[in-house]
């Protein structure tokens, strides 16, 4: 008699859902420092860096030169090695700057996002124990001084303040012509590429954001291996008007050019479509990156079509699930044939799962591609167990890419890393047999209709094919019947235009399952957003007023 659950005599057991990533590219055993030292002696008269809003260049040597300008400053401020060194700022050279200096001298550099406010200020340059802050001055309505003038009592640890672009940043420069590039020379040495570099702070829906503490050797491994699936080279001009605060900008964005020898191109201080096609055309760029709101902006400008965007052929979208339309609009439009959607988070520094330049149009906007190099993935149901390939489950991974833990909260650190090291990303996923996964929801954003598990992905992804939808987000809101109800929250492409429940209702029908239909509309001019791109689904909920 067989056994219950076990595959009867000559039928072949079901695939498990796991991959690991194989390759004949090796791990890079390098500090960040030691990475860039590399690419100056191969390329040192190449751009590294282009400013195009401040109408500033570096070639790879001048760039290095920067830095080291920059590091001998801290170090000239006495900062050792495992300090911590904040930088909160819009993107600007500076920022760059900051992020190779602090990885020359073996500090660890922390990310606070630009957006942050006093309360939240004062919670990072605490918890992470900043000693050493670089900030911008002013930029829209947030004044950065002003704000660090509120909290500097506060913080227990900060000594010293510097200004970008201001007399503060010259003389942090300035400092540094005294400290001999010997000194420089010997703080490299004592590095290794297993030690802490970056502190970023995940955007947390409730309580206090978590500082995912990652090594030389997570993000720069991670932006090497981005770069090598979209056959990056030294001829490449990267366009990054995502923000260097998220793991986009720096790592998949500055580190992965770098480690090529490629050119990173500024478009702005902060994200405008405009400025970003005009920098495309003016600088000639190969690769342009992008989360789906950025790219829909960009396809959605007036005049968009006289940009001359034919130098692109790459490029990166990522941040949230892609819209399938928005995916064959950039490909088809915007020239970039070779176009990459990434998959990932802050704790896996960032990136586990990518498509591939050479992938066809389906697996390119169906899925977020297949494991990267020296990376597993596996998705599991509620026990932990692996489930069949095909099956949804919770989607973990384990490799270089996890980070180190969360700064100072091994409680926590324990919550998300098991014990063999798996990484458990909250993310609702379904590997196919040819090993390409699928994002279906988060476990937290799930709606629950009456019974009915119901993966707002699945019905934001139909609704984008109706002709008059720009862009449009799904959540769950309370219901005294069924428990949660369905909520569409919709941009339309004609802000003239009218869209009622009942249209949504009628271009669903016999498309979609009646339990999958959305029972509320919302019409929205523009979604909530993180300064990385995501959008505050939390706060679409609690706005949520039955009319």
């Amino acid at each position: 008699m067989t056994a219950p659950g076990r595959p009867s005599q000559g039928q072949e057991p079901a695939e498990p859902s796991y991959a690991s990533g194989t390759g004949t590219t090796a791990l890079l055993g390098d500090t960040i420092g030691r990475n860039l030292d590399r690419a100056v002696a191969a390329w040192p008269d190449r751009e590294a860096l282009v400013d195009v809003a401040g109408g500033r260049r570096w070639t790879y040597a001048q760039f290095s030169g920067a830095v080291d300008d920059v590091a001998r400053g801290l170090l000239a401020k006495g900062v050792g090695k495992g300090d911590r060194v904040g930088i909160w700022a819009v993107n600007c050279p500076e920022w760059v700057l900051v992020q190779y200096a602090t990885a020359r001298i073996g500090a660890i550099m922390v990310n606070i996002n630009p957006a942050y406010r006093v309360h939240e200020l004062a919670y990072v340059l605490n918890q992470a124990g900043i000693e050493v802050l670089v900030s911008s001055t002013a930029y829209k309505d947030s004044d950065y001084r002003a704000m660090v003038d509120r909290v500097r009592p506060q913080c227990r640890s900060l000594s010293e303040v510097v200004y970008i672009g201001g007399p503060s940043w010259d003389a942090l420069v300035a400092a540094g012509a005294h400290v001999p590039y010997a000194q420089l020379a010997e703080r490299e040495a004592e590095l290794s590429c297993d030690d802490p570099v970056n502190i970023q702070y995940t955007s947390g829906t409730t309580g206090f954001p978590k500082g995912a503490t990652l090594s030389h050797h997570n993000i720069l491994n991670n932006g090497f291996f981005v770069g090598e699936s979209i056959a990056y080279t030294e001829q490449d001009r990267v366009c990054l008007p995502v923000p260097f605060y998220h793991c986009f900008g720096m790592v998949m964005g500055n580190l992965g050019v770098t480690s090529h020898g490629a050119c990173i191109v500024i478009p702005a201080p902060t994200f405008d479509p405009a400025a970003t096609l005009r920098a495309v055309e003016q600088e000639r760029c190969t690769s342009l990156y992008g989360v789906p709101t950025m790219f829909i902006a960009e396809l959605n400008l007036p005049g968009f079509a006289n940009y001359d965007l034919s130098s692109l052929r790459t490029g990166i979208m990522a941040g949230s699930p892609c819209p399938v339309e928005v995916m064959k609009r950039v490909v088809a439009e915007m020239h970039m044939a070779e176009v990459s959607i990434c998959y990932g988070m802050t704790e896996t520094s960032p990136v586990s799962c990518q498509t591939r330049r050479d992938d066809d149009l389906e697996r390119r906007t169906g899925t977020v591609g297949r494991v990267l190099p020296h990376i597993e993935v596996k998705v599991v149901d509620t026990a932990g167990v692996t489930v069949p390939r095909g099956a949804a489950g919770e989607l973990c991974t384990r490799g270089y890419s996890v980070m180190l833990g969360y700064w100072d909260e091994p409680e926590k650190t324990a919550e998300a890393i098991d014990a063999s090291r798996w990484m458990h990303t909250g993310d609702l996923a379904v590997m196919r047999e040819d090993g390409y996964l699928q994002i279906v929801g988060r476990i937290k954003d799930m709606i629950i209709r009456g019974g009915e598990n119901v993966y707002p992905r699945e019905i934001e992804e139909f609704l984008y094919g109706h002709p008059g939808i720009a862009d449009v987000q799904v959540v769950g809101v309370p219901d005294e019947r069924y428990g949660e109800e369905i909520l569409a929250c919709v941009i339309l492409k004609d802000p003239a235009a009218t869209l009622t429940v009942q249209d949504l209702a009628d271009y669903c029908r016999g498309r979609l399952a009646h339990y999958k239909v959305p029972r509320h509309l919302r019409l929205m001019e523009s979604f909530p957003m993180t300064v990385s791109g995501k959008v505050r689904k939390i706060e679409l909920r609690e706005s949520f007023s039955p009319r």
